[in-house]
């Protein structure tokens, strides 16, 4: 039994190995890629840039330290933007979980601020909280609020109504139905909200420093769209790419540590 223990740990060690070497190599041939086409006259230089160019760019800003700068703003937003989200959006979803009153009453009111436009709002934030961090944050938020409560609240309803009855037939109360049965089994779908707000996280931060910013990683963007420097564009772009991953790897770490206490 030892083992086949034994064996089946080395055969997924050995996938995970397999999986990431698949996974390097498809990013080292992307790039190679768009260099070589670019280098080949395939695309448009101007627009697209290339590798070496990109990364050459990325290493002149880290020297002179104006991507710390623009980066550092970027990243308080987009971490406000994402616990805060997280944090409300979850306990609007406790809130209406416990009240089925207040359910019916705020359900089409979260349908409908849920389709709407949410860069349509910016310049109405704007107004409200002023061009710098909070209207940029507030835009995030209305952003991942909404989709968190919908996900919690339907992971909410969907615990095994089994369970619920097991609970109540030995005399438990409403608080201790949620905190004993209700949030435990809807761990997995609170850290998956978690995974779906990092980049939601990042579109409202972007889409708020794209209408007001005057620093920060999309303001790089826009200022790049404008003087035509595309280079500063895509390589603000990589940037955005390289940190969301490391923010999804954060929480795909925090997913292991909850469902292993669970």
């Amino acid at each position: 039994m030892s083992s086949r223990h034994e064996e089946f740990k080395r055969a997924k060690r050995l996938r995970k190995r397999a999986v990431f070497a698949v996974q390097g190599g498809l990013l080292v041939l992307f790039f190679a890629a768009w260099e070589t086409a670019a280098r080949l006259g395939w695309i448009d230089r101007l627009l697209f840039s290339y590798p070496s160019k990109v990364f050459r760019q990325i290493y002149v800003n880290m020297a002179d330290g104006s991507l710390w700068h623009h980066l550092g703003i970027t990243l308080g937003e987009t971490a406000a933007g994402f616990v805060l989200g997280t944090l409300l959006g979850t306990l609007l979803a406790v809130a209406i979980w416990w009240s089925p009153f207040l359910s019916a009453v705020l359900d089409p009111y979260m349908v409908v601020f849920n389709s709407m436009p949410k860069v349509a709002l910016g310049p109405i934030f704007i107004v409200m909280f002023g061009a710098g961090f909070t209207s940029i944050v507030v835009t995030t938020l209305s952003i991942t609020i909404i989709v968190t409560t919908l996900v919690v609240y339907n992971s909410f309803c969907g615990v095994d109504p089994n369970l619920v009855k097991v609970v109540r037939s030995f005399g438990s109360n409403r608080r201790q139905v949620f905190f004993k049965v209700i949030l435990p089994s809807s761990f997995p779908a609170i850290v998956s909200t978690l995974k779906v707000n990092v980049g939601m996280s990042w579109v409202g931060v972007i889409v708020g420093e794209f209408l007001v910013a005057k620093s920060g990683l999309g303001y790089l963007i826009i200022y790049g769209f404008q003087v035509f420097n595309f280079t500063l564009v895509m390589s603000s772009l990589i940037i955005i790419a390289f940190v969301a991953t490391a923010m999804y790897q954060l929480v795909v770490y925090i997913e292991k540590v909850l469902l292993s206490r669970r």
